[in-house]
């Protein structure tokens, strides 16, 4: 297997390909972007990689996305041959590709801006006669400081608010944050509203003993990202609850709810949240209409 991987090593082309999958999970037409080549000059390469067990794919619906494998004796090639990549082009690379998915950013921020005064709508014909609040408020603990990461219009932050002294509601879109002010202009400052993106949140390292994730990580660039600055600002023993979908193959969920991720394996979400230093204690499957299913997350920081 060691002369697959030096095999695959022979070409400058996947040389730059690898250094790149190794920063960033990225598609086809990313990449082509970024390296400025043809799809199949690209798509030849990926295969011949992919073979060799250097990188992996994804599937996502109808998407493919690569990154280099994590883990494993390819991993331990890579990280071992690493400091050869000597190409000048590498750094452009990763400056370019760090464009890329500051641009995926801007447009799940610009959909929700646009769409906002709809979103609540949106959301109770997706689930219609199912509470998910009631399945979560059971589950928050009385503390001093709950965040709700990634609160939209603020339509959670209420609930919150009947067990913590003080509520602090993040969102990456002001025109969401603006709804949520108006919803809650006489709270007497006991709502904290920031803008900030999940995966840079706008708090101090351990400012809330909870937080919460309510359909967040399906609109995340990079979820695992989200979890590890969760875990950042709450403290140690707090808890941390996740709600996401199941993995799904509801491409109209992209366009009509912004989705970058047609829900999750269990697995992936247990992996990411004990990486990040969470021990999780249990997870409950909930179907919900138009044949989905909701899976809660309930973990707590170590």
């Amino acid at each position: 297997m060691m002369t697959e991987y030096f095999k695959a090593f022979s070409d400058t082309t996947r040389v730059r390909l690898v250094n790149l999958l190794m920063h960033y999970e990225l598609n086809v037409n990313e990449i082509t972007a970024i390296l400025d080549m043809g799809q199949p000059r690209i798509s030849r390469h990926l295969k011949i990689l992919s073979d060799s067990g250097l990188i992996s794919p994804r599937r996502d619906g109808l998407w493919v996305f690569y990154s280099a494998v994590k883990d494993g004796e390819p991993r331990r090639f890579i990280d071992a041959v690493s400091y050869l990549f000597t190409i000048p082009s590498l750094d452009e690379d990763i400056v370019r590709a760090m464009r890329v998915v500051e641009a995926r950013a801007a447009e799940t921020r610009n959909f929700f801006n646009t769409i906002a005064g709809d979103w609540d709508a949106k959301k109770s014909d997706l689930f219609r006669e199912f509470n998910i609040e009631g399945k979560i408020i059971g589950r928050v603990p009385r503390c001093d400081t709950a965040a709700d990461l990634g609160c939209g219009t603020g339509d959670f932050l209420e609930f919150l608010k009947t067990k913590a002294r003080t509520v602090i509601g993040v969102d990456n879109s002001p025109r969401m944050l603006e709804m949520a002010r108006q919803r809650f202009s006489g709270n007497g400052g006991s709502i904290d509203l920031r803008l900030g993106e999940m995966e840079h949140l706008p708090m101090r390292d351990g400012e809330a003993e909870f937080a919460l994730m309510n359909m967040v990580l399906h609109h995340l660039v990079a979820p695992d990202l989200g979890i590890r600055e969760a875990a950042r600002v709450i403290k140690r023993k707090s808890t941390l609850l996740i709600v996401e979908f199941e993995k799904h193959d509801s491409e109209a969920l992209r366009t009509d709810h912004g989705d970058r991720w047609l829900g999750f394996e269990p697995g992936e979400i247990t992996r990411w949240l004990e990486d990040a230093g969470f021990a999780v204690k249990g997870t409950d499957r909930f179907p919900i209409p138009n044949g989905l299913n909701l899976r809660l997350y309930h973990s707590v920081k170590e």
